[in-house]
């Protein structure tokens, strides 16, 4: 049997990758042009950047603020949810509980549902059912925590139960058999074997908690508003600033690039980790 030449996978690879980065690269060169040139003859080589835009996202003291907010409320959602979901994922894997692949499909229908449906539950039970006093759960970071639980959390147990239960049970009972608790058993055997689906799960969560908009733009007002619906703030009656929304995007690609270039190796290993029993 001939083999397939490998010219055409390259070429086929070549023009994925193009049609991937291309809108990327094209964001940039919005980022680095003046207003007066955006609407003028388009150029696709980069010749002579202007970093302006740069200087007054980077110098605006509010964005910086949005950005905070999003870099807490995104690993704080993503930290809480992987947690959460590893206890879940060892309580339905290594207990019979009557009912759990009900409670297993009960979950993961929060993670179907539009967000939109949620959101006059979410918001009356921040303003009026979570109150202290004064004080209310809208428009806090904490706040913004558990209500992207409630999809976040869902897709946690979907992701990380095959990690655990590709574990096999008889080395909790091996533990047992040499003393350990069960709460030794899950900290020192189960968890460290389950590093790499908790690290996919840590990177996902935290990708969807700093990429999501509408949930964010309802239930915040400026304490815990953050990145992405800054860039509404940039579309008025008077026009749109596209040079700075672009700046922005491309200010909301580089955490997302630096964490997933740090957990890449675990991604494959995460994401294949429990799918073939022997």
């Amino acid at each position: 049997m001939r083999k397939q030449s490998p010219i055409i996978g390259i070429i086929f690879w070549v023009i994925v990758s193009f049609l991937t980065l291309f809108p990327i690269y094209w964001l940039f060169v919005i980022s680095v042009k003046p207003a007066v040139q955006l609407f003028s003859t388009p150029d696709v080589i980069l010749s002579d950047p202007y970093w302006g835009n740069y200087a007054k996202v980077w110098g605006d003291r509010l964005l910086r603020s949005y950005m905070l907010n999003s870099v807490i409320i995104s690993t704080g959602n993503a930290v809480l949810c992987t947690i959460l979901g590893f206890f879940a994922c060892y309580a339905l894997s290594r207990f019979n509980m009557a009912g759990k692949e009900s409670m297993f499909f009960w979950t993961i229908t929060n993670r179907m549902a539009p967000p939109a449906v949620f959101l006059l539950p979410l918001f009356l039970l921040m303003t009026q059912v979570y109150a202290v006093g004064d004080w209310r759960l809208l428009d806090t970071r904490i706040g913004m925590i558990l209500v992207y639980c409630t999809f976040n959390l869902p897709f946690a147990i979907w992701t990380l139960r095959p990690t655990v239960e590709g574990i096999p049970k008889e080395l909790d009972e091996a533990a047992y058999v040499d003393g350990a608790s069960p709460w030794k058993v899950i900290t020192e055997v189960v968890f460290p074997l389950c590093r790499p689906g908790l690290a996919v799960t840590l990177i996902l969560t935290w990708v969807f908690a700093w990429n999501e908009y509408l949930l964010a733009a309802t239930l915040t007002n400026f304490n815990a508003r953050t990145l992405t619906t800054g860039l509404s703030e940039y579309v008025t009656t008077t026009g749109t600033e596209w040079g700075i929304m672009a700046t922005i995007s491309v200010f909301t690609l580089i955490p997302a690039l630096i964490v997933f270039g740090l957990v890449q190796k675990h991604i494959v290993a995460g994401l294949t980790f429990g799918a073939v029993k022997g």
